[in-house]
């Protein structure tokens, strides 16, 4: 087991392990565990009743949260003609075509997101190894006619979550620095989202467990009975 530091030790003093909080009450505790120098992200993990290895039970999608994420992504996007002229104007970071694939062949990294327009992705398919899973993707919403619109929703707090193959989604919803309301909000609307994601083959609970936990935080476990209120 991990060694944990004295300041954790301290922190983690403030939870308890045993108890299921109210959504609002977690946030509001998770704000009260963060306590270092930088503006610490606060982050869910939902876990989830479905198997990942079945393509109709690997949970995906994307939202925009409500007052994003506190964090403005550096998007890079593969498109030519007006629809490269109208991502640079909805502010993306790069746009090119086949520069913007030798120059990520060539080692430049300077990027959070991809985003490409679907008849780009005969040229971008030679960076599949290299990107893993960074490559532009339909199911991440990144592969669009109008990058120019999914450039504005990632600058404004898109964010994508997914199940992993463990069957847990593990997804920042703000920073410490945002009041509760907001993140309460933020949290709210990604649950919402995900519920609305249930496989139709999942029978009985859905949602088996939620955590928040900040950066340097300990986990906080959140009642799923407020969260069925809240967001089913």
């Amino acid at each position: 087991m991990a060694k944990r530091s004295k300041r954790y030790l301290e922190l983690a003093k403030k939870v308890d392990r045993l108890a299921r909080y109210p959504l609002a009450e977690a946030v509001s505790l998770a704000k009260q565990t963060a306590s270092a120098k930088f503006d610490e992200t606060v982050e869910v993990a939902v876990k989830l009743n479905v198997n990942p290895s079945k393509g109709e039970e690997n949970v995906r999608g994307t939202i925009v949260l409500p007052h994003g994420t506190g964090k403005v992504p550096r998007v890079a996007v593969f498109a030519e003609g007006e629809a490269a002229r109208a991502a640079l104007e909805a502010g993306a970071d790069r746009v090119g075509a086949e520069d913007l694939v030798e120059a990520i062949q060539q080692g430049w990294n300077d990027f959070d997101v991809l985003v490409a327009q679907p008849q780009m992705m005969r040229i971008v398919g030679v960076l599949g190894k290299m990107l893993g899973p960074r490559m532009p993707s339909r199911k991440a919403g990144n592969v669009v006619p109008d990058p120019a619109q999914a450039v504005a929703q990632l600058k404004a707090g898109r964010v994508e979550y997914r199940v992993d193959r463990s069957g847990v989604i593990h997804c920042p919803i703000g920073k410490v620095s945002f009041t509760e309301e907001q993140l309460l909000e933020n949290l709210i609307a990604l649950l919402q989202a995900i519920y609305q994601a249930r496989p139709s083959s999942v029978s009985g609970r859905y949602i088996l467990s939620v955590a928040l936990s900040t950066s340097m935080g300990p986990g906080i476990r959140v009642d799923l009975e407020d969260v069925r209120q809240k967001a089913a």
